[in-house]
């Protein structure tokens, strides 16, 4: 519910703040939809926690390029010892 909220308030953004400026992004995907799918594929607390990771590395220093959510990782099974 609450991760829904977030998505909904990062769609506000993309219609009315990002029109106005312009478009100035390092990265591929842009941040917004990188913390919409973020929030997609890991939830509340991972996916903000990528989404602000993402947003720190955005400065002029930082070359940009493409920059995929990362898969979530899969928990490993135990094996078990005969």
């Amino acid at each position: 519910m609450i991760c829904r909220l977030l998505i909904v308030l990062v769609r506000i953004y993309q219609k009315t703040v990002s029109c106005i400026m312009p478009a100035r992004c390092r990265f591929y995907p842009t941040c917004s939809d990188y913390t919409i799918e973020a929030l997609r594929r890991h939830g509340i607390v991972t996916g903000l926690y990528l989404s602000l990771r993402r947003i720190c590395r955005c400065h002029p220093w930082n070359p940009g390029g493409t920059d995929p959510v990362p898969e979530p990782k899969t928990k490993k099974k135990k094996h078990e010892k005969n």
